[in-house]
């Protein structure tokens, strides 16, 4: 039997990071399914790969993003780049990796994000049904997490390595940013996964995450950008000058703007409440 190594974890910082299709990024939202897998859709760009080359059960992206009315085009950003089973075909020595640059960079770096640090990643998502092979946003009224837009939380990453250096980036060179337009910026850095958690040795330092109520960070009953009041990710517990605009800041959390990674302090709740979002 494994045990789960968990007696000698140090304190990590917990990163919240958001990605995937938004309202001036793709321009819907990604799905969850029925049977509670979730689909982060990479944005659309102009790296190599495509919707076209990535599936989800036998079926390409690209048929799923035209069932519910995407418009864009084909090519996509994928990053963070957790799972190669989406690909049509295995990549050689491929590792789950996340990569930032500019000034998302600089915020990760100026709060001293290094290994051991989480990130889980959180994006724009609703129920989708397929019927007959028909994918359909769900609209269904009595029932708040099936019927709305949420924000949720979809993967994790627990850095086993930064790549900091060109020559570095480069081994991971399926990734968007190993290409040459990332790696002439000082302020590129990919992400390696560990080979497993700290916290619980059996499991892979990277992966996605299934659709679980616990998983939402929406308050019911809200927009989709308002949270749910969590002390972890309060305004006292955040790196960075942020105010909570939500209508009742007693009650809900909201961070208006466009930002990318949001850093939480470090403390004892914090790391608990991580582990419960992943295990």
């Amino acid at each position: 039997m494994v045990e789960n190594n968990v007696e000698d974890v140090k304190s990590m910082k917990v990163i919240l990071s958001r990605k995937g299709f938004d309202s001036s990024n793709g321009g819907i939202v990604s799905p969850f399914f029925e049977n509670g897998s979730m689909i982060s859709f990479p944005i659309p760009s102009y790296d190599g790969d495509t919707y076209d080359s990535l599936y989800y059960d036998g079926t390409p992206y690209s048929k799923i993003l035209r069932d519910l009315r995407y418009k864009g085009g084909n090519h996509c950003h994928v990053d963070p780049d957790l799972d190669q089973q989406r690909r049509g075909s295995m990549i050689e020595g491929w590792f789950p990796a996340f990569g930032q640059t500019g000034s998302s960079a600089a915020y990760l770096k100026n709060n001293g994000i290094e290994k051991g640090d989480l990130f889980l990643f959180f994006g724009n998502f609703h129920c989708v049904e397929n019927r007959n092979g028909s994918f359909s946003y769900a609209r269904n009224r009595k029932d708040f997490y099936k019927g709305k837009d949420l924000q949720v939380i979809w993967g994790y990453l627990q850095i086993g390595d930064i790549l900091d250096t060109p020559v570095q980036q480069k081994n991971a060179w399926w990734h968007p940013h190993a290409s040459d337009a990332y790696t002439a910026s000082s302020l590129n850095v990919i992400y390696k996964a560990a080979e497993t958690l700290s916290f619980d040795d059996r499991l892979p330092g990277a992966g996605l995450l299934r659709f679980d109520i616990k998983r939402v960070l929406t308050k019911e009953g809200e927009n989709k950008a308002t949270w749910v009041k969590n002390p972890v990710y309060d305004v006292n517990q955040i790196c960075g000058n942020r105010i909570n605009s939500a209508k009742d800041p007693r009650s809900g959390i909201y961070y208006a703007g466009i930002w990318q990674e949001l850093c939480l302090k470090e403390s004892d709740a914090c790391t608990e409440w991580a582990k419960e979002i992943i295990l």
